[in-house]
């Protein structure tokens, strides 16, 4: 493992601001591809080498193992015509570039891990949902199949590419618990609809071994559903959230207004999917933080 070369795509993001220390310290030579400057990755990430351009990386000597994490904040803005196109862009787009350069490199990466989400699966209603569940054509599906089709010319080519479907990934300071918290700090929280539908969440720290598991286990290849093995409802996730702040869960936020604010996209959170990491779980993977309300203490807890 040590001296192996590693590229990240998305090093300065949630997850891999988590990942990119721990492989640091693993031993591993990290690149990290980000339109920050150097000094702000550097921050973010540790000792790494900034990369500001793919160009930086096409014919060069190539890499031991990829890690494409690129991709803008599904949830973040109104999903307008413009938006789902820099959605699609920053994903979908990125992966073809960088796989492009990867051919054009000297030699090619024995893995690359590549990101996508239970949204892949579109709404699933409350049936558990594997690997193998067909999904329900809709942007998000759409969203995730295309970018991970845009990563399988290297798997034609020998790598072994492993597809990270992940949940929505609970951990400190940032990502989607950060927008969650003030109103239930403020005692305004609440279920979100009518609070049957499934949320497929994740603590970060599972996210990071998930992903490890996949860069570094030769047998690991295709795609896998990054979730915890506890699916919960929206009113469970909320009630225990509630609960992990010591405040009520009283205020829900009705179906009618969010499809008026959100229009679309309104969907990410009025639907979902009781996705189950059954492939991991059946080759040996193991979480450490698959029970909700250790995982939101965890990542709620104040520094000491």
């Amino acid at each position: 493992m040590a001296d192996k070369s590693i590229l990240v795509t998305g090093g300065t993001g949630f997850i891999g601001q988590v990942l990119c220390p721990e492989l640091l310290q693993a031993g591993y030579k990290l690149d990290v591809l980000s339109r920050q400057s150097p000094e702000a990755v550097r921050a973010l990430c540790g000792r790494v080498t900034p990369i500001g351009d793919l160009t930086a990386i096409s014919g060069g000597p190539g890499y031991d193992m990829v890690i494409n994490l690129a991709g803008e904040g599904i949830a973040e803005k109104r999903w307008t015509e413009a938006r789902k196109q820099a959605l699609r862009d920053s994903r979908i787009a990125l992966t073809r570039e960088l796989v492009t350069s990867l051919l054009s490199c000297e030699r090619l990466p024995e893995v690359m891990v590549s990101g996508s989400a239970v949204g892949f699966y579109g709404d699933q209603g409350d049936q558990p949902v594997t690997e193998t569940t067909p999904p329900n054509d809709e942007f998000s599906h759409r969203l995730c199949a295309d970018w991970e089709i845009a990563a399988s010319p290297l798997a034609e080519k020998g790598v072994r590419v492993c597809y990270s479907r992940t949940g929505v990934v609970a951990g400190r300071d940032g990502g989607f618990l950060e927008r969650m918290v003030l109103p239930f700090r403020l005692g305004l929280g609440g279920r979100i609809g009518s609070g049957q539908q499934y949320m497929p969440w994740v603590h970060r720290r599972d996210v990071v071994r998930a992903i490890r598991w996949m860069a570094e286990n030769g047998n690991a290849r295709g795609a896998y559903n990054v979730v915890s093995p506890n699916p919960v409802t929206n009113r469970e996730f909320t009630r225990t959230l509630a609960k992990v702040l010591g405040r009520p869960a009283l205020f829900p936020v009705p179906a009618p207004v969010l499809k008026l604010a959100l229009g679309e996209m309104s969907r990410l959170l009025l639907t979902g999917q009781r996705a189950l990491p059954e492939r991991l779980q059946t080759e040996g993977f193991e979480f450490d933080l698959p029970d909700l309300e250790e995982a939101l203490r965890e990542a709620l807890a104040r520094p000491a």
